[in-house]
């Protein structure tokens, strides 16, 4: 008779607690729980003459600032999805959005999304040090899996993941329809035994001994998240 196999025992594993919106502030940015009211007009403005931002995402561009406040109020002021506004602790302007969803705390899994960087933002330190918080956030909550899922031709989306240290886990193949136009994901994950080193990772590419005088980074993100990944993405 074959023997039977379980996963894992977690005998004293508790579901952790849902996100409250709670702000996270680094050195170089603030994650803010986003309002409308306050954050939808500076917004609008960075994604301005900047199109291609909403290109992988299911909704947007929008035609004025009162479109977007619109949207924001009726879609991005929810709990699941809960949208965090990033704002650039240098200039004190809002560059940018991610959001928590897919919280299932049962499972201990959450899932960062709608991540939309405008380019005064994008490939900064307040981006990345924005993952940095929102991921240990929800590691010192208790989560046991934190998900990136991204359209499997959004290449930069993929890389960002990887670069990012999480690990690629495939494609779901048709896995839903947005824009009329068909979307395979590609997923990736990073799972609580992998948090402490990839913290370190973080914390030592954030140093501001790891820039130069003109701001160039001495150790690239990737080689430090590299021997943490439990998997690479085979199409990049």
């Amino acid at each position: 008779m074959a023997l039977k196999t379980f996963g894992t025992p977690l005998p004293n594993w508790k579901s952790p607690v849902r996100p409250v919106g709670a702000t996270l502030t680094g050195a170089y940015v603030q994650l803010e729980l986003m309002d409308p009211d306050t954050h939808a007009a500076d917004l609008f403005r960075a994604y301005v003459g900047h199109d291609e931002v909403w290109d992988y995402l299911p909704y947007g561009p929008f035609s004025s600032a009162s479109a977007y406040h619109r949207w924001a109020k009726e879609s991005a002021s929810g709990v699941d999805p809960m949208f965090y506004v990033l704002r650039n602790l240098k200039t004190g302007h809002c560059g940018g959005v991610a959001s928590y969803l897919r919280i299932t705390p049962e499972a201990g899994s959450i899932e960062v999304g709608h991540i939309n960087l405008a380019p005064e933002i994008a490939g900064s330190r307040a981006s990345t040090e924005a993952m940095y918080l929102m991921m240990d956030w929800a590691f010192a909550a208790g989560y046991r899996r934190y998900e990136w899922k991204c359209d499997a031709l959004n290449i930069p989306s993929r890389r960002a993941a990887q670069r990012l240290g999480f690990s690629y886990e495939g494609i779901f193949r048709q896995a839903t329809v947005y824009r009329q136009r068909n979307r395979d994901t590609a997923w990736f994950s990073v799972i609580d035994g992998e948090w402490p080193a990839l913290r370190e990772a973080y914390k030592a590419w954030l140093a501001p001994r790891n820039f130069d005088a003109e701001g160039r980074q001495r150790e690239r993100l990737g080689d430090l998240t590299r021997l943490v990944r439990a998997a690479s993405d085979p199409g990049l």
